[in-house]
């Protein structure tokens, strides 16, 4: 216990560059009291000791804003930072060197008694106000953007943003700190947004494809629809073919010069 005790406290220099001294982080990180009574609260459960257990655990909750459920496991150099508002529920796991900012949940989405939270594997770091719900795995060393929801399992080394959470970097692209965390939460990319510029530019073009077509039309009155030459008043919609592949930049049907086609959407287009 106080091997653990004292990893909790040294990682805290480590993560937070607001930590000054010992004194302070022992007095004034709500992060720490809530770790510190989990951890008192937890040998107290695994002994049976319910009622204490849960007593304590809910004195932590009046005093730091943090519910953190006796039942839960977590492992070694855990660390809140700000605190408010953190819950973890009873069946959550939480590995080696993990970080939790302020708002986040690890709760469930069941009232079915066994496994109904999530388990975070080592070295994940959950930004503040996330929600990771149900009995999901968030794999080794994965990043959960600020205020997204995660509902389904998070590959290792990945970072997952938005509502749901969606994959959206790979560990190559990430901005790293000296300790190998990111925190450049205003760089992850957007993928709603990417996907509306997506729509833009095509949209453009095919404007563009339109107003030319239409000034050959008017210059000659004649169309063509396949091999043949049709006049513009026996034009009918039908006879017009829309084929495209799938633009493998947004996974949309389209016929943007340079997108190639992906091999689960090649063969609806």
């Amino acid at each position: 216990m106080v091997a653990l005790l004292r990893e909790d406290v040294a990682c805290v220099f480590d993560r937070d560059p607001a930590a000054r001294n010992l004194f302070d982080v022992l007095t004034c990180y709500p992060g720490i009291h809530a770790l510190v009574m989990y951890r008192f609260a937890n040998a107290a459960w695994r002994r049976g000791l319910r009622w204490p257990a849960r007593f304590l655990s809910y004195l932590a909750r009046a005093l730091t804003n943090i519910d953190i459920h006796p039942g839960a496991t977590i492992g070694r150099r855990f660390f809140i930072d700000h605190g408010a508002g953190v819950v973890v529920g009873e069946t959550a796991e939480v590995g080696d060197d993990v970080t939790l900012y302020h708002g986040v949940t690890l709760g469930g989405t069941s009232w079915n008694k066994g496994k109904r939270h999530p388990t975070l594997m080592d070295g994940v770091l959950v930004g503040a106000g996330a929600k990771i719900l149900g009995p999901i795995t968030v794999g080794a060393n994965a990043r959960v953007g600020a205020n997204s929801v995660v509902t389904k399992p998070v590959p290792p080394g990945m970072t997952v943003v938005g509502i749901p959470g969606r994959v959206v970097r790979p560990e190559t692209q990430r901005q790293l700190s000296d300790h190998g965390i990111d925190l450049e939460h205003h760089l992850m990319p957007d993928p709603v947004g990417r996907a509306i510029a997506c729509l833009i530019d095509h949209i453009n073009r095919i404007e563009a494809r339109l107003e030319a077509h239409a000034a050959a039309e008017t210059a000659t009155g004649l169309s063509r629809i396949g091999d043949t030459n049709v006049r513009l008043s026996e034009i009918r919609l039908s006879d017009i073919r829309l084929d495209g592949v799938a633009c493998s930049s947004c996974g949309n049907i389209c016929d943007q010069e340079g997108c190639s086609p992906s091999p689960s959407t090649q063969q609806n287009a």
